[in-house]
């Protein structure tokens, strides 16, 4: 066992994660961290991730990957985060910040990932930033936790051995209704027949078929890598690889003719990142309404049905009280959820939920997950939630799984 300070700070929605890592990293470390200040810590985060994608984005500089070797953007979230990892101990840090490193991460990445920062652990101080507790590793010394800016160090050892979560219930409240009747009336959705994907030599998808008909609650799972952000922006009508390949969205043939925008008014979506986008001073009922305009926040009066539809959201979310909040001041719990309204303020005849809880505690995870659950039994929306952490409480009707393989991900339909 490594006689090294290793951490594990938990967090809630409430915490002030960033003060508390820029704490560390300029020095300026609360009293229980002071053997860390002025030593040299490196981030490993998501935001670095993100940081270095954008780099490459903007102004093609392959930092994490270098020159002649795969892009970030087409690598699973696995090997971002190996090759994010590989470049910071190569800068031989003083200690290192991990914060929560499994979220994105297949099991089987995951556990590896855990056997290389255990492996790590014997040679270089961790502190782990972490929002779930069952992801707690167990080299972990020390344990405190981040009580909004305030270090509150836990004694009992056994705080992070277990979640506390209970199954999430069903609401026994109404969701709001759709505020118009939607016109399209058919009972298949989505249809992929034998469709097969790959990106220059690399195959991705192989002889896919799957159907999504009305009001139907699915989970889409699959490693890292086996494709399924592809299928998800193939039923976006987001990439180019769905032409030439036997789809039918919401009615459409693909390649008939149909606009990106004839299929995405029948899909609603929401994923972590978009919060990134709206930056400004929008009110809780503002965000929710710009669900009715699909705009990125509102910028026009609406109208007073749209406000009362708002508001019987917020209501049925517990925060009619909260309607005048700033949305980037929100806890990050409260802005899913939110976000989540947004998405299926229209009643949309899909809604497409990409790793909604990635990054919040657990009490959160399980409020939006109890959402989900509700929305599902509530509406004839069809759902389509992907997460690689598997949630407690989570009654998906029907599972697709993407198995990969040397030719492509094959993929097969599974009865929880």
């Amino acid at each position: 066992m490594s006689r090294l300070p290793h951490w594990a700070v938990f967090t809630d929605n409430n915490s002030r994660k960033g003060e508390f890592i820029s704490s560390l990293m300029d020095g300026e470390p609360p009293e229980d961290f002071k053997p860390f200040a002025g030593k040299e810590g490196a981030l490993f985060s998501k935001s670095a991730v993100d940081h270095f994608l954008e780099e490459e984005a903007r102004h093609d500089q392959h930092i994490l990957s270098g020159p002649d070797q795969q892009e970030l953007r087409t690598m699973s979230s696995g090997e971002r985060k190996k090759a994010l990892l590989n470049f910071l101990l190569n800068k031989q840090p003083d200690y290192l910040i991990i914060v929560n490193p499994f979220d994105n991460l297949d099991s089987d990445s995951a556990r590896s990932l855990a056997d290389l920062l255990t492996e790590l652990s014997a040679e270089l101080p961790l502190i782990q930033v972490l929002s779930r507790r069952s992801d707690m590793l167990p080299f972990a010394s020390h344990q405190a936790f981040l009580e909004g800016d305030r270090l509150v160090k836990i004694e009992n050892q056994e705080y992070g051995a277990s979640t506390g979560v209970k199954p999430a219930a069903q609401s026994k409240r109404r969701i709001p209704p759709p505020p118009a009747r939607s016109d399209l009336e058919k009972e298949l959705l989505v249809r992929f027949n034998k469709v097969s994907v790959a990106y220059g030599k690399k195959p991705v998808l192989n002889n896919i078929c799957w159907e999504i008909r009305k009001g139907e609650y699915w989970q889409l799972s699959g490693k890292n890598g086996s494709g399924k952000s592809t299928l998800l922006s193939m039923i976006n009508g987001d990439n180019p690889k769905a032409y030439g390949e036997d789809i039918e969205l919401f009615g459409y043939q693909k390649g008939s003719g149909e606009t990106v925008w004839d299929l995405k008014e029948h899909t609603g979506y929401f994923s972590p990142a978009m919060v990134d986008r709206f930056r400004g001073y929008h009110s809780l009922e503002n965000m929710i309404i710009s669900g009715l305009t699909d705009s990125i926040g509102l910028y026009t009066q609406p109208s007073a049905a749209q406000q009362q539809l708002a508001r019987e959201w917020l209501k049925f979310l517990e925060l009619e009280s909260h309607k005048d909040d700033y949305f980037h001041e929100c806890s990050e719990g409260v802005q899913r959820l939110v976000m989540c309204a947004r998405a299926m303020v229209k009643h949309p005849p899909l809604l497409i939920l990409d790793e909604p809880t990635a990054g919040l505690d657990d009490q959160s995870a399980e409020l939006l997950v109890r959402l989900v659950n509700t929305m599902a039994q509530q509406s004839s929306t069809a759902i389509i939630y992907v997460s690689h952490r598997k949630e407690e409480g989570l009654r998906p009707e029907k599972i697709f799984e993407l198995t990969m393989t040397p030719a492509g991900s094959t993929g097969k339909v599974i009865l929880p």
